[in-house]
């Protein structure tokens, strides 16, 4: 598969018809017929289904599109930092959960940016398996992962900072009048889970015998989403501190667990991986926030 037919039949798959691709490519349109023919002779799949005027992905093209858009970014990205490696530029691109740790990486990234203006910052929002994924196939240069989570795979570098757990709830709940938040607390209550702490089966042992008479809702990834559920009063929270605005007025407050729940909060790159001018900047200067005197 050549990079020049990935962008044709992205082109394609984004127009939806053959015609108007062929006029943003700057080509004919029995060329580009032609490529996306060989192409899906090479691959031994059907990409397209034809649906009256339009044309319409199959699976098979749904999963093509996702990898060719990750594949002609990665392209794009290390001609960038290639093209200009005599003086930092290029781009910074990190994945990263919503964390209090992600304070000290926005410190870096600003003092990066103010020094180097031509460099270009790129954040995405995701869980562990998310970063995992965008870290694995180069189109991340790190992740910000919260808890323990399996690195073998990786290099890693422990942040000071730790997330703590609590329940997010109205300032009209009876809890709120509590100083903390015990498992007996929970119980008849309904909660919502973050996807991840989920996925880890995170608060099995921490509410321990109480856990089956808690009525796990549902779960989120991003925290803002549902902190809107926790204002409707149709769920309590779990979630970690400082992510959610709990001032005067807001309407909700925040209240950590007992025992206490921290996890710590890794940035992490591939092993083996040589890293760009502005990636090998940001991490010296992460390095340097966090063991300087």
């Amino acid at each position: 598969m050549e990079l020049r037919v990935l962008n044709y039949f992205v082109a394609v798959a984004q127009e939806g018809n053959m015609t108007r691709a062929a006029r943003k490519l700057l080509i004919s349109q029995p060329a580009l017929s032609r490529q996306i023919a060989e192409l899906e002779a090479e691959l031994g799949v059907k990409l397209f289904s034809r649906k009256s005027r339009h044309l319409a992905l199959t699976p098979a093209g749904h999963y093509l599109l996702e990898q060719a858009q990750e594949i002609l970014d990665l392209t794009a990205k290390t001609k960038r930092n290639l093209t200009k490696a005599s003086f930092i530029s290029g781009d910074l691109t990190i994945a990263a959960g919503e964390s209090l740790g992600m304070q000290r990486v926005m410190n870096v990234v600003s003092a990066i940016i103010k020094e180097h203006p031509s460099v270009k910052i790129h954040l995405l929002s995701g869980d562990y398996s998310y970063a995992e994924r965008k870290l694995d196939n180069g189109t991340v240069d790190f992740a910000v992962i919260i808890g323990n989570v399996p690195l073998a795979n990786y290099a890693s570098l422990t942040l000071p900072e730790r997330d703590t757990w609590g329940i997010l709830m109205p300032t009209n709940d009876p809890l709120a009048q509590k100083a903390v938040i015990r498992p007996a607390d929970l119980q008849g209550r309904s909660l919502l889970n973050s996807q991840q702490a989920q996925k880890m089966h995170l608060f099995q042992n921490w509410l321990g015998n109480y856990y089956d008479s808690v009525n796990f809702i549902g779960s989120y990834n991003l925290n803002f989403n549902g902190t809107l559920m926790v204002k409707n009063h149709a769920a309590l929270m779990l979630t970690l501190d400082k992510l959610a605005d709990t001032s005067k007025g807001s309407g909700i407050t925040f209240r950590k667990l007992q025992p206490e729940l921290h996890q710590a909060i890794k940035v992490v790159w591939k092993h083996g991986v040589n890293l760009s001018p502005v990636a090998e900047l940001f991490l010296k200067l992460l390095q340097e926030s966090i063991y300087k005197k």
